[in-house]
């Protein structure tokens, strides 16, 4: 894999978490792209409705080559063999005065892959891989009352507030979504368990 690796704490106890370069996104298209389908299909709120062609799926990973080339998204993995069983990606702020914050995106587990801390890890990859890059301040949004939530509360995530009918889940619903943020703090993962789990960083 190309790119600077994720670093974590613990002993590598099985899929570690990798850092994709533009090639390795591309040449995982397929694989990233079955984990996208799965996670809308389970009913996550990543921005696509249900059901999502898999073709719809690849072309929109594919997509994101450019910006991870250029610096501006920052794509980790967890992956069994040339499986992707889960995902996370860093948003690095382009204004002049933002160059200090991220965003966390798609953090995605596949369903027959949850429960052994592969979300815990990729979220806590992508805190330390923020905070080696100089970025203070974080922020994502979820669906409200969703595991991912839960997830979000339990790595010591500060809500900033929940706006209304914001966002449709993928059944077509409107659901209120949860906004939050972390920082200013030199080090992000200690909350997140830093990388606790059978995904390991690396």
């Amino acid at each position: 894999m190309s790119g600077r690796s994720a670093r974590g704490g613990g002993p590598r106890t099985g899929p570690a978490v990798e850092i994709l370069g533009a090639d390795d996104l591309l040449a995982l298209a397929g694989t990233l792209a079955d984990l996208l389908v799965d996670t809308v299909a389970g009913g996550a709120s990543v921005g696509f409705l249900h059901p999502l062609d898999r073709t719809d799926a690849v072309a929109w990973w594919r997509a994101q080559a450019g910006a991870v080339r250029a610096g501006e998204l920052s794509v980790r993995v967890c992956r069994d063999g040339d499986r992707v069983l889960g995902t996370v990606t860093v948003a690095y702020a382009d204004k002049p005065n933002a160059r200090h914050r991220a965003e966390i995106r798609k953090l995605m587990v596949h369903r027959d892959a949850r429960g052994r801390g592969l979300g815990r890890a990729l979220l806590a990859a992508a805190e330390t891989a923020a905070a080696e890059a100089g970025v203070t301040l974080l922020m994502l949004d979820t669906e409200t009352d969703s595991p991912a939530e839960r997830l979000y509360r339990a790595a010591g995530w500060t809500v900033l507030g929940v706006v209304p009918g914001h966002a449709e889940d993928p059944g077509g619903t409107l659901r209120p979504t949860t906004f939050f943020y972390k920082g200013p703090s030199g080090v992000f993962s200690t909350a997140a368990g830093t990388g606790s789990g059978s995904c390991s960083a690396r």
